[in-house]
């Protein structure tokens, strides 16, 4: 007997199915991967090959040609950026009564990665001309139970590593880099990556380097190296199979997304350099549009731009949420600042930090892909001058 079809589901996305089935084939997205034939290739290499989870020849090469772009000595490849950041955390036994020291002005990822740990996350105010963590800020709030701060190297420019540095020396903290937003930004010739004792990247669609989901812990310390190893891998002695001396978590990256990664790390250079030279042509295009301030390049260190971003003042004539929905209408994606962490309910705090509060409400990140041609940076800053009152 024959049985009937099932009726079909509703979509479990409709929000992001009428985005898509709306959107103009001259609509210019937020951001997008520049995949290619290389990617396709290794995928399918991974798929012929039968080593499609964690077990695989991507996995090791992904692993060693990130370490070496970064100009670390080790790389951990893990199954995206938030657990990236609390394996790092977790190597370092951060746990419950301690505290972490977190800026303000990033994605909630960074603070609940403190949070899955037992840890307090506390939040430090930005500095007004780069919006990284204000070192001045953090040292205000360093308390018997700190035990790390994590610096986000916010859109792409790193932070004061040197200040902060030498705070943690000062009060024997550990130093934990947030680069999700940075790959390859750079303070003098040392790049993201290996700038504190540790640190967590995300290779999530949207980042310069993508494998869909996905994430890289790095570190220049042999021993936090094999402790992330081991607990990435739920605390399972190489040795001796199945047995497990402690807690640990399944954080494996499968040798499909590697594939991906190994792919991209071909062309990070390509990308790195493409996104400086559209942001670039923004300098350029928006120099002369009146209240709009632009990002920074600090002398000394290298902004990668994953986001070029801007605040809109108030000489702008339309406030940022009044220009967000213009863009839109013009076929250009836009999105706002991060909500600041001490903002939102799970983290709520009755002393705010007002530099983060004041960047949220203004900022606005542009379209900023490195396959972002020039006629569409032209098009979108002609917008922007043109919707300026």
């Amino acid at each position: 007997m024959t049985q009937p079809k099932p009726a079909l589901q509703p979509s479990l996305f409709p929000y992001l199915e009428h985005q898509l089935s709306n959107r103009p084939d001259n609509f210019i997205p937020i951001y997008e991967p520049s995949l290619g034939p290389r990617e396709e290739e290794f995928v399918l290499n991974a798929v012929r090959s039968g080593w499609i989870s964690y077990l695989g020849e991507y996995v090791d090469r992904f692993e060693h040609e990130f370490a070496r772009f970064c100009g670390v000595k080790y790389a951990v490849p893990v199954c995206n950026g938030t657990v990236a950041l609390h394996l790092a955390l977790a190597a370092l036994n951060i746990g419950p009564g301690d505290e972490v020291i977190v800026p303000a002005l990033t994605f909630i990822a960074t603070a609940n990665a403190v949070h899955y740990t037992g840890a307090r996350p506390v939040c430090a105010d930005v500095d007004p001309v780069t919006w990284n963590m204000d070192p001045q800020s953090v040292e205000k709030l360093i308390t018997p139970a700190t035990k790390a701060i994590i610096p986000v190297h916010v859109y792409g420019h790193p932070v004061d590593m040197a200040a902060l540095n030498a705070l943690a020396a000062q009060h024997d903290l550990w130093v934990v880099e947030d680069a999700a937003e940075a790959h390859g930004a750079a303070i003098g010739e040392r790049r993201t990556g290996g700038l504190g004792h540790i640190a967590a990247f995300s290779l999530m669609a949207n980042k310069i380097i993508t494998t869909g989901e996905g994430g890289m812990v790095t570190t220049n310390d042999e021993a936090l190296y094999l402790r992330c190893r081991h607990l990435r891998d739920h605390a399972m002695p190489p040795g001796r199979r199945y047995w497990h001396d402690e807690v640990g978590f399944n954080y494996r990256m499968t040798n499909l997304q590697a594939a991906v990664g190994v792919a991209q790390m071909e062309r990070v250079e390509e990308f790195i350099r493409r996104k400086r030279e559209i942001a670039a042509l923004y300098d350029e295009l928006l120099t002369t549009v009146p209240g709009l301030t632009q990002p920074v390049e600090q002398p000394g260190y290298t902004n990668v731009y994953w986001m070029y971003s801007v605040l809109v003042e108030p000489a702008y004539g339309l406030s940022r949420d009044e220009l967000i929905p213009a863009l839109r209408q013009r076929n250009i994606d836009s999105r706002p600042f991060f909500h600041p962490i001490d903002t939102l309910p799970p983290y709520l705090s009755h002393t705010p930090c007002p530099v983060a509060l004041d960047l949220s409400r203004r900022g606005l990140n542009l379209p900023s892909a490195p396959s972002l041609t020039d006629a569409q940076v032209a098009y979108i800053c002609h917008t922007l001058r043109e919707l300026a009152q």
